[in-house]
């Protein structure tokens, strides 16, 4: 896995790559709210302010897709750590392609801007539309509707394409990786990390504007547990199953990195996998798009131009007692991503 941050206070040099080394593995640890319910450390009582959605809205949104396509489709199994499997190019012999990169996650990191920068680079031919979804959400749709997202049009005339895509659903989603790793065994993937505090406050305020959350900030972290329950279990036990809670009231768990990362890790090798600081990406856009291009093969290149999209802006910043909390709870998380990747983040 290739890291990178750009820190001058820890006497780094920009563009340094940082190899994360695996010896023996790395033991997991029960994470409340990912693995199983969760609670915050010294809870308070619910919010009575907030964001309000209708009184039927939430329940109105909520989606239940049945298929009958299941995962791993080449039918390899994959067990016992990480596979390793020799990278190969997209199948460009049938109409579409598949994708060279794609954009991981986490959501609410900065992963729409990432994709739309990559976008404008003279060699990327961006898919259909952003967020495919396809090894979370729409699986059952087939490799063939995946592939129409893409095109091969371009490539062989004298340039090198690349396309890709970016779905920030799949680092956090349970089936996402080996669905990858059958599909597209050689693609690179990029991964944007936040302040995990930041990301669920913005991830909150994302639902509520959507009206998909109507509980304040605060009650909506308390009722995550229960929310969550057996969620994880019913999508493990049917592949087939779409689960609304997992995906969009998450809030904490999407924020516990560092078992997603492991995750994927069995099944990709560490150089196909680019994790980056989002605060350094939004900070300095133009340092960390280097290590991009350099994962992606790709020639050096500045837009005219740099812009930051889906930039939230909130009426209301998050209560100070409660980021003091939210830090406390994602603190021992935090260190153990720490140690996975060899970095501090600083969070």
């Amino acid at each position: 896995m290739v890291v990178f941050r750009f820190d001058t206070a820890l006497e780094t040099t920009h563009g340094k790559r940082a190899f994360l080394r695996i010896e023996g593995g790395v033991e997991r640890v029960a994470i409340p709210g990912y693995r199983q319910p969760h609670t915050l450390p010294e809870p308070q009582g619910h919010a009575t302010t907030g964001p309000k959605a209708a009184p039927n809205t939430v329940e109105q949104s909520r989606k239940r897709q049945k298929g009958s396509r299941a995962a791993g489709a080449s039918g390899q199994a994959v067990s016992g750590g990480r596979a390793r499997r020799k990278a190969t190019r997209p199948d460009t012999t049938r109409k579409g392609a598949l994708p060279d990169f794609t954009i991981i996650g986490a959501q609410k990191c900065g992963t729409s801007s990432l994709y739309h920068l990559l976008r404008r680079h003279p060699n990327v031919e961006p898919s259909r539309r952003k967020e495919i979804h396809y090894f979370d959400i729409h699986f059952d749709k087939g490799i063939g509707w995946y592939k129409s997202h893409f095109t091969s049009a371009s490539r062989g005339v004298g340039r090198k394409v690349i396309s890709g895509e970016s779905s920030p659903y799949y680092l956090f989603h349970p089936h996402a990786p080996k669905r990858m790793a059958a599909a597209v065994p050689g693609v690179k993937l990029i991964v944007l990390l936040r302040n995990p505090v930041d990301r669920a406050y913005s991830h909150y305020q994302a639902a509520a504007r959507h009206q998909r959350e109507s509980l304040g900030f605060e009650a909506a972290l308390e009722a995550e547990a229960e929310r969550l329950q057996g969620e994880r279990e019913k999508m493990l036990a049917d592949e087939s199953y779409v689960s609304f809670e997992h995906q969009h009231f998450s809030y904490l768990a999407k924020g516990i990195y560092v078992d997603q990362l492991l995750d994927w890790s069995k099944f990709f090798h560490d150089d196909q996998m680019l994790v980056l600081k989002s605060e350094d990406y939004f900070e300095r856009p133009r340092e960390v798009l280097k290590p991009v291009l350099d994962l992606l093969d790709l020639p050096e290149w500045e837009p005219e131009t740099w812009e930051t999209r889906n930039k939230g802006s909130y009426e209301q910043r998050i209560d100070s007692d409660t980021r003091q909390r939210l830090s406390r709870y994602f603190a021992p998380h935090n260190e153990r991503l720490y140690d996975y990747l060899g970095i501090d983040f600083g969070w």
